[in-house]
């Protein structure tokens, strides 16, 4: 069994909240102000997302030299350290270009390959979501899920026309069957995925997530109580040391039990072709 006294937890959370504050109040001065260019994937990257990949990078290396990080922007090779962050410096942001206020940073630590934490900020929201997950680690860590101090847990309700259930825009595909929920589509897969941890949604869909879009929510979801569904069925963590994974997508299915799994994943399956 692997320690870390409460002392290394209280550094990772007090860390990754002023990195965020700091970064956050820097990224709304230029919120719905800078052009974008498309990068080789078709996704969108500022100089705000490059500014805010800096400096987080930078940010989490002095408080933790003996980590590795990874980012959407610069790092993509999986490094040899038993301790590393994984960095979406800006999730969401066509929403940040066309001024739609749901955009957020995203921060995920990684034990041997696997996340045991994961932090996101919403800075126009001002609401700051995290979560511990030891999992099979044998860490000696905090449990459960929070948002701004308060804890949160998936929805115990069962599907209906009154509840919500998420998608993103690779996976509209799904509609051509009844969905017996309220489908929504946020443009932003870090906030898809926690409305479902703290219990708003039952359930979000993201078809091709990278490692950087997912590796925050993976320990927040699962904290709060919900299951995670790789729909590839293969294993997404532990991630394997010296992989390049800027190129690797992780169709995902969060939803906020078992029951609720077996409502929705073969409609998932059928509409993503799966």
């Amino acid at each position: 069994m692997t320690e870390c006294n409460g002392d290394f937890w209280d550094r990772v959370l007090k860390t990754c909240d002023e990195l965020c504050d700091r970064v956050g109040n820097r990224l709304l001065q230029d919120f719905g102000t800078l052009q974008a260019v498309e990068k080789s994937d078709g996704s969108l990257v500022t100089a705000a997302d490059r500014w805010s990949d800096a400096e987080l990078r930078q940010g989490i290396q002095l408080a933790f030299p003996d980590h590795g990080v990874v980012s959407e922007e610069t790092i993509h090779i999986f490094p040899d350290n038993d301790w590393c962050w994984v960095i979406d410096p800006v999730d969401g942001t066509t929403n940040f270009t066309r001024g739609i206020p749901l955009w957020g940073i995203s921060i995920g630590l990684l034990y041997q390959g696997t996340p045991v934490f994961g932090f996101v900020r919403m800075p126009t929201l001002r609401q700051s979501f995290y979560g511990y997950w030891a999992g099979d680690s044998g860490l000696v860590m905090p449990v459960g899920a929070f948002r701004d101090g308060v804890a949160i847990a998936v929805s115990s309700d069962n599907p209906s026309s009154n509840h919500f259930f998420n998608l993103c825009a690779r996976s509209i595909g799904i509609l051509k069957n009844p969905i017996p929920a309220k489908i929504r589509m946020l443009g932003i897969s870090t906030y898809n995925l926690l409305t479902v941890a703290m219990g708003a949604a039952l359930g979000g869909v993201e078809a091709t997530p990278k490692i950087w879009d997912i590796a925050a929510t993976w320990a927040i979801v699962q904290a709060a109580g919900g299951c995670w569904v790789a729909l590839d069925d293969k294993p997404i963590f532990p991630l394997t040391i010296g992989v390049n994974y800027s190129d690797r997508s992780y169709p995902t299915l969060a939803v906020s039990q078992e029951s609720v799994r077996v409502v929705f994943e073969p409609l998932v399956r059928a509409g993503l072709r799966l």
